[in-house]
Order: C-alpha cells, then sequence, then structure tokens
C-alpha cells in the first residue's frame, strides 16, 4: 500500500489488531477500507456480511488490492456454544474461506490472513521453539479451525494464482488489551500476592500489537511474503516471574511474588480444574522468528518493555 497505491480492505476494522492497523496505515496518510459489525460502525468503517453466512463481499471488493482478515471468532476461556468446534468453523474456516473465493474472483492481488500460533500446538517440546515449517497439531476448537481455514486458504490460492500470506501471532498485548493479559495487568496494578514467583524456568514468546502491525504492514506488499507463512514475536521470551516483573516496571509499581513451587501450583490447578490455564502460566511457547526477519528484512521495531509500557500507558477494558 505504501509503494504503487495499493487499496486495502481490513476485516474487523474496530477490533483490537484491526483498529491499531487501521490508525497506522491512516497514520502514514493512506485510506484503508475497514468492515465492521452493527454497534461497532462509524464513519470509517463500512458493514460487512456476517462472517459465518455465506455474505456477499463482491460490493466492499471491487477495487481491492489486499485484504487483511483479522477478523475471527476468536479463542474464549469460557465457551458457551453447545458444540465448538462447530461455531468457530463457521467463522473461521467457511466464513474464511468464502471471504478468500470472493476477493480471488474480484481481481484481490494477496490475502494477509491473521491465524494463530495455536495452530502450531499448545505446548514446544524438547525446547524447540515452533517454527513457520513445523507440522500442525492444534489441540483446541480454536486452532483447529486456524489450522482448517490455513489450508483452505492455502488451496484456493493454488487454483486462483491469488497470492497468499499466513501470520501467526502469539499472545498480543498492547493498549485495550483483554483476557488473560488483562487480568494479569490488574492484579500487578492492585498489588495483589501472585504465586509465579519461583516460576523462572519456563519461556513464553509474546508480541506486542505494534510489532504484529508493522509486520502486517511489511506483508501487505513486500514481494517475498508471497505465499509465505511467517511467527511473529517481539524476539524476546520471558518466564511468567520476569514477566510480571517487566510489567511492574511498566507500572511503577513492583510485582507483589510468592515463590510458591511450579509443581504444587500445576497438582493445585488440576485438581480444580485449570490445567490449561497453568500450562499457559508454567509452561514453554516460544516461536521462532528467524524465517520472518530473514525473508522481509524485518525486525520488530518495539522492544518488549516499550510494548509494555504502552500496554500499560493505554489503559485496562
Amino acid at each position: 500500500m505504501r509503494h504503487g497505491g495499493t487499496r486495502t480492505l481490513i476485516t474487523g476494522g474496530t477490533g483490537f489488531i484491526g483498529s491499531a492497523l487501521m490508525a497506522r496505515l491512516r497514520a502514514e496518510g493512506l485510506h484503508p477500507l475497514g468492515t465492521c459489525r452493527g454497534t461497532s460502525l462509524n464513519q470509517r468503517c463500512v458493514s460487512a456480511p456476517p462472517l459465518e453466512a455465506d455474505g456477499d463481499w463482491s460490493n466492499l471488493l471491487r477495487g481491492i488490492d489486499t485484504v487483511v482478515h483479522t477478523a475471527a471468532r476468536v479463542h474464549v476461556m469460557r465457551d458457551t456454544s453447545s458444540n465448538a468446534l462447530d461455531a468457530f468453523r463457521a467463522v473461521n474456516v467457511k466464513g474464511s474461506l468464502n471471504l478468500a473465493r470472493q476477493a480471488a474472483s474480484a481481481g484481490v492481488r494477496r490475502l494477509v490472513f491473521i491465524s494463530s500460533v495455536k495452530v502450531n500446538g499448545e505446548e514446544i517440546r524438547h525446547g524447540r521453539p515452533f517454527a513457520a515449517e513445523n507440522d500442525l497439531a492444534p489441540e483446541d476448537a480454536y486452532g483447529i479451525s486456524k489450522a482448517e481455514a490455513e489450508a483452505g486458504l492455502k488451496a484456493i490460492a493454488a487454483e486462483t494464482g491469488m497470492e497468499f500470506v499466513i501470520i501467526r501471532p502469539p499472545l498480543v498485548y498492547g493498549p485495550g488489551v483483554r483476557g488473560n493479559f488483562a487480568t494479569m495487568m490488574r492484579a500487578v496494578a492492585l498489588g495483589l500476592p501472585l504465586p509465579f514467583g519461583a516460576v523462572t524456568d519456563n519461556r513464553r514468546s509474546l508480541v506486542g500489537l505494534d510489532n504484529l502491525v508493522d509486520l502486517i504492514v511489511t506483508c501487505i506488499d513486500h514481494p517475498a511474503a508471497a505465499n509465505q507463512t511467517f511467527m511473529v514475536s517481539d524476539g524476546e521470551d520471558l518466564s511468567t516471574a520476569d514477566l510480571l516483573r517487566r510489567l511492574g516496571a511498566a507500572m511503577g509499581k513492583p510485582a507483589r511474588l510468592l515463590n510458591i513451587p511450579p509443581a504444587l501450583l500445576g497438582a493445585a490447578a488440576a485438581m480444580i480444574g485449570k490445567r490449561a490455564v497453568a500450562q499457559r502460566l508454567l509452561g514453554n511457547l516460544q516461536v521462532d522468528i528467524s524465517h520472518t526477519c530473514r525473508t522481509l528484512g524485518w525486525k520488530p521495531p518495539i522492544s518488549l518493555d516499550e510494548g509494555l509500557r504502552r500496554a500499560v500507558q493505554g489503559g485496562i477494558r
């Protein structure tokens, strides 16, 4: 979009990632077209057909060169759907591939798909970070739906000649972040004692919102991004204890950490049915971004500490 007047459509233009991407492109003097749903409509976004239906995107795709698909049914801790996998597939697979087919028919040159590291799995094995070329091993409904969408997008691209780019972020944090990261921020801000002082041997990859957006912008028109899959992170992996301490430093309020043995925390979590939560806090999930950096000549422009500072400055929803 920065080179040659590319016109870009961003789905989920008022979402956590989409709104930041819209702001970045507008700041560069560009005019992306963002889509949003019902109550989220504003002067900079247009109404989009429901992703979970066979909606007609033809009017929105007219004249579009690149689609950045950020809209999705997102991973939630407490899913109330009677069949979670069917619900995720309806939006993340069927809806995404319907958009992709119509984009190809409309002559869209490239579709950038925001996937998830969860297609690779929930935890690394034998100390090897997840890489783009690894076999996929999703474990939950959200990860399965994203993996199936990736496969379908590649098939459509091979059939039609439309380029694809797949980006797999780990946990994304930034201004206005929600979910587990927001809960962690509140706990540190309130000075609550947290039992993770001894969780120093695990490693987790994160990506700040500004770093993810920078990679997406790079992938909109970078020639070497065509038909590639990219892992993304801040380039620095942290233990849970270190993350909490760095988050406290960003707040100017030291985290209060208790030194409870990780094995004891894991056992307690299993007893109360919180094994998955414990895995995210105690386990290892790292990504290898060397392929991304080498292929695109890219590196995360914002340090992890600066990303945490921006998240704190942006407040907690």
